[in-house]
């Protein structure tokens, strides 16, 4: 799977995705991670720390085009313009913030294959002529079989 971490474009955001030990992780389980160049910088990791455990360095289209985009915050609209159709956003998102959330669902969310299920209407209980309730799966009343309503001579 190709991983792709961004470089955090907030104000005053310091932190970064992935750290070199888990891209180094990441490469170990035969995953592909691309680094948006800087990426690491405000968090006092340089490029080479991740190019040293197998890491590719690139620009941002390269690290948004992957299947898989960690990001420490949600992405603003040019990142998410940037994002592929399909691709899975894993970060730490605020609930609370409808604006963001609502941007980013027509965007991100491809069409679901699932129908909504249609709830049957109960069934109504068999009960004999006499209103006895019957097993709905022996439907038998007082030992003789019910094969329709009219059936039963209790």
């Amino acid at each position: 799977m190709h991983i792709g971490v961004p470089l955090e474009t907030h104000s005053g955001e310091t932190r970064v995705a992935a750290t070199p030990e888990t891209v180094k992780k990441l490469i170990g389980q035969g995953h592909r991670v691309t680094l948006q160049s800087g990426a690491g910088l405000l968090s006092s990791v340089p490029d080479s720390a991740y190019e040293a455990v197998g890491a590719t360095i690139g620009d941002a289209a390269a690290a948004f085009a992957a299947e898989l985009v960690l990001k420490v915050n949600a992405p603003d609209e040019a990142e998410l313009a940037q994002m592929q159709s399909g691709s899975v956003l894993l970060g730490m998102l605020n609930p609370f913030d409808n604006d963001c959330i609502a941007r980013m669902l027509p965007a991100a969310s491809p069409p679901s294959p699932w129908r909504p299920r249609r709830v049957r209407p109960a069934r109504r209980a068999w009960t004999c002529s006499r209103r006895r309730p019957t097993s709905p799966a022996t439907r038998r009343c007082w030992s003789v079989p019910i094969t329709t309503r009219a059936s039963c001579r209790c």
